[in-house]
Protein backbone atom coordinates (compact mmCIF):
# COMPACT_ATOMS: atom_id res chain seq x y z
CA UNK A 1 0.00 0.00 0.00
CA UNK A 2 1.37 3.41 -0.94
CA UNK A 3 2.13 5.91 1.81
CA UNK A 4 -0.29 8.79 2.20
CA UNK A 5 0.85 12.18 0.98
CA UNK A 6 0.93 15.32 3.12
CA UNK A 7 -1.53 18.21 3.29
CA UNK A 8 0.54 21.31 2.64
CA UNK A 9 0.38 25.07 2.17
CA UNK A 10 3.00 26.60 -0.09
CA UNK A 11 3.98 30.13 -1.07
CA UNK A 12 1.10 31.74 0.81
CA UNK A 13 1.88 35.43 1.10
CA UNK A 14 1.00 37.63 4.06
CA UNK A 15 1.81 41.22 4.91
CA UNK A 16 4.13 42.15 7.77
CA UNK A 17 1.00 42.93 9.80
CA UNK A 18 -0.39 39.45 9.16
CA UNK A 19 -3.00 39.87 6.43
CA UNK A 20 -3.31 37.30 3.65
CA UNK A 21 -5.71 39.44 1.62
CA UNK A 22 -6.59 43.11 1.59
CA UNK A 23 -10.02 44.66 2.26
CA UNK A 24 -12.84 45.15 -0.24
CA UNK A 25 -12.29 42.16 -2.51
CA UNK A 26 -14.08 42.41 -5.86
CA UNK A 27 -13.82 41.28 -9.46
CA UNK A 28 -11.44 44.20 -10.12
CA UNK A 29 -9.44 43.63 -6.91
CA UNK A 30 -9.68 39.85 -6.25
CA UNK A 31 -6.93 40.02 -3.61
CA UNK A 32 -8.44 43.07 -1.92
CA UNK A 33 -7.11 46.61 -1.96
CA UNK A 34 -3.30 46.38 -1.84
CA UNK A 35 -3.38 42.58 -1.90
CA UNK A 36 -1.51 42.23 -5.19
CA UNK A 37 1.59 43.65 -3.48
CA UNK A 38 1.77 40.58 -1.25
CA UNK A 39 2.88 38.45 -4.19
CA UNK A 40 5.58 40.62 -5.75
CA UNK A 41 8.28 38.32 -4.37
CA UNK A 42 6.92 35.48 -6.53
CA UNK A 43 5.74 37.16 -9.73
CA UNK A 44 9.17 37.56 -11.27
CA UNK A 45 10.48 34.10 -10.40
CA UNK A 46 11.18 31.56 -13.11
CA UNK A 47 8.64 29.21 -11.53
CA UNK A 48 5.74 31.67 -11.61
CA UNK A 49 6.63 32.92 -15.08
CA UNK A 50 6.42 29.35 -16.37
CA UNK A 51 3.68 27.80 -14.22
CA UNK A 52 1.29 30.74 -13.97
CA UNK A 53 2.03 32.92 -16.99
CA UNK A 54 3.31 30.32 -19.45
CA UNK A 55 6.45 32.31 -20.23
CA UNK A 56 10.16 31.52 -20.31
CA UNK A 57 12.78 33.30 -18.23
CA UNK A 58 12.44 34.79 -14.78
CA UNK A 59 14.62 35.15 -11.72
CA UNK A 60 16.29 32.25 -9.95
CA UNK A 61 17.55 32.05 -6.36
CA UNK A 62 15.92 31.35 -2.97
CA UNK A 63 12.55 32.91 -3.84
CA UNK A 64 12.33 30.77 -6.95
CA UNK A 65 13.51 27.66 -5.10
CA UNK A 66 10.69 28.03 -2.57
CA UNK A 67 8.12 28.83 -5.25
CA UNK A 68 9.17 25.70 -7.16
CA UNK A 69 8.81 23.59 -4.01
CA UNK A 70 5.12 24.41 -4.07
CA UNK A 71 4.59 22.51 -7.32
CA UNK A 72 6.55 19.37 -6.43
CA UNK A 73 4.85 16.00 -5.92
CA UNK A 74 1.30 17.36 -6.10
CA UNK A 75 -1.64 15.07 -6.75
CA UNK A 76 -4.52 17.44 -5.89
CA UNK A 77 -5.39 20.94 -4.68
CA UNK A 78 -8.05 22.27 -2.31
CA UNK A 79 -9.33 25.85 -2.41
CA UNK A 80 -12.19 27.94 -1.10
CA UNK A 81 -14.88 29.31 -3.34
CA UNK A 82 -13.57 32.85 -2.85
CA UNK A 83 -10.30 31.80 -4.47
CA UNK A 84 -12.13 30.15 -7.37
CA UNK A 85 -14.17 33.22 -8.23
CA UNK A 86 -16.12 36.31 -7.16
CA UNK A 87 -19.62 34.81 -7.46
CA UNK A 88 -21.60 34.48 -4.20
CA UNK A 89 -24.67 32.46 -3.35
CA UNK A 90 -26.27 30.04 -5.78
CA UNK A 91 -24.46 29.83 -9.12
CA UNK A 92 -26.37 32.19 -11.44
CA UNK A 93 -24.94 30.32 -14.43
CA UNK A 94 -21.91 28.17 -15.19
CA UNK A 95 -20.01 30.58 -17.40
CA UNK A 96 -17.43 31.43 -14.73
CA UNK A 97 -14.61 28.88 -14.82
CA UNK A 98 -12.01 30.59 -12.63
CA UNK A 99 -9.51 33.42 -12.96
CA UNK A 100 -6.93 31.47 -14.95
CA UNK A 101 -8.22 31.09 -18.51
CA UNK A 102 -8.69 27.83 -20.39
CA UNK A 103 -5.54 26.18 -18.95
CA UNK A 104 -5.19 26.83 -15.20
CA UNK A 105 -1.79 26.20 -13.57
CA UNK A 106 -2.95 23.22 -11.45
CA UNK A 107 -2.82 20.28 -13.92
CA UNK A 108 -4.54 17.90 -11.48
CA UNK A 109 -7.89 17.62 -9.64
CA UNK A 110 -8.90 20.72 -7.65
CA UNK A 111 -11.55 20.49 -4.93
CA UNK A 112 -13.45 23.74 -4.35
CA UNK A 113 -15.27 24.23 -1.04
CA UNK A 114 -18.73 25.70 -1.53
CA UNK A 115 -22.26 25.60 -0.14
CA UNK A 116 -23.78 25.34 -3.62
CA UNK A 117 -23.46 22.27 -5.81
CA UNK A 118 -22.12 22.50 -9.33
CA UNK A 119 -21.06 19.95 -11.96
CA UNK A 120 -17.29 19.39 -12.35
CA UNK A 121 -15.43 21.53 -14.88
CA UNK A 122 -12.75 19.93 -17.04
CA UNK A 123 -10.10 22.37 -18.29
CA UNK A 124 -7.10 22.04 -20.56
CA UNK A 125 -3.88 20.62 -19.13
CA UNK A 126 -5.47 18.10 -16.76
CA UNK A 127 -7.18 20.49 -14.32
CA UNK A 128 -10.63 19.36 -13.21
CA UNK A 129 -12.55 21.52 -10.71
CA UNK A 130 -14.78 19.51 -8.36
CA UNK A 131 -17.23 21.35 -6.09
CA UNK A 132 -17.57 19.96 -2.56
CA UNK A 133 -20.56 20.96 -0.43
CA UNK A 134 -20.06 18.82 2.68
CA UNK A 135 -17.09 20.45 4.38
CA UNK A 136 -13.32 20.44 4.70
CA UNK A 137 -12.89 16.83 5.77
CA UNK A 138 -15.01 15.55 2.87
CA UNK A 139 -12.92 17.65 0.50
CA UNK A 140 -9.74 16.23 2.02
CA UNK A 141 -11.02 12.65 1.72
CA UNK A 142 -11.80 13.16 -1.96
CA UNK A 143 -8.47 14.87 -2.56
CA UNK A 144 -6.62 11.98 -0.90
CA UNK A 145 -8.38 9.49 -3.14
CA UNK A 146 -7.38 11.53 -6.19
CA UNK A 147 -3.79 12.21 -5.05
CA UNK A 148 -2.84 8.70 -3.95
CA UNK A 149 0.64 8.90 -2.41
CA UNK A 150 1.23 12.46 -3.65
CA UNK A 151 0.75 15.64 -1.62
CA UNK A 152 -2.33 17.86 -1.52
CA UNK A 153 -1.88 21.61 -1.56
CA UNK A 154 -4.34 23.98 0.10
CA UNK A 155 -4.22 27.00 -2.16
CA UNK A 156 -6.32 29.39 -0.10
CA UNK A 157 -7.88 31.71 0.54
CA UNK A 158 -7.33 32.81 4.10
CA UNK A 159 -10.56 31.36 5.52
CA UNK A 160 -9.89 27.93 4.02
CA UNK A 161 -6.35 27.73 5.39
CA UNK A 162 -7.60 28.85 8.81
CA UNK A 163 -10.18 26.05 8.85
CA UNK A 164 -7.60 23.37 8.06
CA UNK A 165 -5.14 24.85 10.58
CA UNK A 166 -7.73 24.87 13.37
CA UNK A 167 -8.49 21.24 12.60
CA UNK A 168 -4.77 20.37 12.86
CA UNK A 169 -4.82 18.85 9.40
CA UNK A 170 -2.05 20.81 7.67
CA UNK A 171 1.27 18.99 7.92
CA UNK A 172 3.62 21.62 6.47
CA UNK A 173 3.09 25.35 5.96
CA UNK A 174 5.21 27.81 3.97
CA UNK A 175 4.40 31.48 4.59
CA UNK A 176 6.10 34.30 2.67
CA UNK A 177 5.98 37.54 4.64
CA UNK A 178 6.10 40.39 2.13
CA UNK A 179 7.44 43.83 3.15
CA UNK A 180 4.08 45.58 2.84
CA UNK A 181 1.50 46.79 5.37
CA UNK A 182 -2.21 46.42 4.62
CA UNK A 183 -3.69 47.70 7.88
CA UNK A 184 -6.84 45.62 7.49
CA UNK A 185 -8.17 42.69 5.53
CA UNK A 186 -8.16 38.95 6.30
CA UNK A 187 -5.76 38.10 9.14
CA UNK A 188 -4.31 34.62 8.69
CA UNK A 189 -3.38 33.77 12.28
CA UNK A 190 -5.90 35.83 14.27
CA UNK A 191 -7.18 33.67 17.11
CA UNK A 192 -4.98 30.74 16.10
CA UNK A 193 -2.28 29.47 18.47
CA UNK A 194 0.10 27.52 16.26
CA UNK A 195 2.19 26.25 19.17
CA UNK A 196 -0.85 24.76 20.92
CA UNK A 197 -1.85 23.13 17.64
CA UNK A 198 1.59 21.49 17.51
CA UNK A 199 3.33 23.60 14.88
CA UNK A 200 6.96 24.67 15.08
CA UNK A 201 9.15 26.78 12.80
CA UNK A 202 11.46 24.39 10.96
CA UNK A 203 13.14 26.86 8.58
CA UNK A 204 13.35 30.57 7.86
CA UNK A 205 14.96 32.20 4.83
CA UNK A 206 15.30 35.95 4.33
CA UNK A 207 15.55 37.42 0.84
CA UNK A 208 15.33 41.05 -0.33
CA UNK A 209 11.70 40.39 -1.29
CA UNK A 210 10.29 38.31 1.58
CA UNK A 211 10.86 36.46 4.82
CA UNK A 212 10.04 32.81 4.20
CA UNK A 213 8.86 30.76 7.17
CA UNK A 214 8.17 27.03 7.10
CA UNK A 215 6.08 25.51 9.88
CA UNK A 216 5.83 21.77 10.53
CA UNK A 217 3.22 19.97 12.62
CA UNK A 218 4.56 17.49 15.14
CA UNK A 219 3.18 13.97 14.89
Amino acid sequence: MNAQGKLIVRSFSVSFDGYGAGPDQSLDTPLGVGGFGLHQWAMGTRTFQKKVFGKDGGATGPDDDLAAMGFENLGAWIMGRNMFGPVRGAWPDESWKGWWGEEPPYHCPVFVLTHHARAPITMRGGTVFHFVTDGIEAALDRARQAAGSKDIRVGGGVATIREYLRAGLIDDLHIAMSPVLLGRGEALFEGIDLSVLGYTVREHVATPSAMHLRFHRKD
